[in-house]
């Protein structure tokens, strides 16, 4: 299995830079940035804070980093368009040598696009719009120009040079609708989802009836998960946490414990852990901490 790192993206970015250097030389194998403009709320209200920017974020780490994977965590459809994505993704591709993972998504966070202006569109025109800018984002970034007209987005012999090292760059969606999940398997290359094990199964499941559906080999859909995971020095002390944390993406025990989970993902099919570090402490200094522990003692399990 593969194991990458998700640094929240209100850290300032000397300590990013610092915390993904590190990550890399424990060995992880990648690193993943969600593209939001500040954190989300519960009532849809713009909150302000630190917030960095994801592609500005990529393209420095794919000049300061030499192996890991890079990837978004995924970019929303509708606040960005789809020909600035695909130059985007193209540019780090080339400056990281091959290392980027273009993560692409259909936008739902409503206090980034109440307080710029974007509408964020109901679930249908939202999936359209989705469904246009990936077929775009896939010909720009293998053709030599792409021409496109649709009820959201047109283009006109665009270009996108230079094209990125990889062929074909891959494209994740992190998505679990029914309609995303057959745009999944008709364009990208990966696909993401949260979850603990019982709820990210039942919703690989769902990818791999796309995926029949479309015609094509689940197996060639690279496959990540993210539960929140919170490490503890005792089972004690994970059963009391338990009745804290989200019940549908917690993950919560001993690093033996986590191993089990990590196992049950992997019966399930799963090719990737990604571990964010929104619990894995306050300070710089514990979560890094915690990602050698996660490393030494879980993810070691499965090389």
């Amino acid at each position: 299995m593969y194991f990458s790192a998700w640094a929240n993206s209100a850290h300032p970015w000397i300590e990013v830079r610092d915390f993904v250097a590190e990550v890399e030389n424990m060995g992880w194998d990648g690193f993943w940035y969600a593209d939001h403009y500040m954190p989300n709320t519960p009532d849809g209200e713009p909150i302000g804070g630190n917030f960095n920017e994801c592609f500005s974020v990529l393209s420095a780490l794919a000049a300061t980093t030499s192996r890991l994977r890079l990837g978004s965590l995924v970019t929303p459809t509708t606040v960005n368009h789809p020909a600035l994505i695909a130059n985007r993704a193209a540019t780090i591709d080339q400056i990281s040598n091959g290392r980027f993972v273009l993560g692409m998504g259909a936008g739902w966070q409503i206090n980034e696009h109440k307080a710029f202006g974007i509408e964020l569109f109901d679930a249908k025109p939202r999936v359209d719009r989705f469904a246009e800018a990936i077929e775009i984002v896939s010909s720009m970034l293998s053709q030599e120009r792409t021409t496109f007209k649709g009820e959201h987005f047109t283009i006109t012999n665009a270009p996108c040079e230079p094209k990125p090292v990889q062929s074909p760059l891959p494209i994740l969606v992190g998505t679990g609708g029914t309609r995303m999940l057959r745009l999944t398997a008709r364009f990208a290359q990966e696909w993401n989802t949260w979850g603990t094990p019982e709820v990210a199964g039942g919703v690989i499941k769902k990818l791999r009836e796309a995926c029949e559906k479309e015609g094509r080999d689940p197996a060639t859909v690279r496959t990540s998960v993210q539960p929140l995971f919170f490490i503890t020095p005792t089972e004690d002390a994970a059963e009391k946490l338990k009745a804290h944390v989200p019940a549908d993406r917690a993950v919560v025990g001993t690093p033996s414990q986590i191993v089990d989970a990590v196992a049950e993902y992997k019966a399930l099919g799963f090719d990737e852990i990604c571990v964010p570090d929104f619990t894995m402490g306050a300070t710089p200094e514990e979560r890094l901490e915690k990602y050698g522990i996660f490393w030494n003692e879980v993810a070691s399990q499965f090389r």
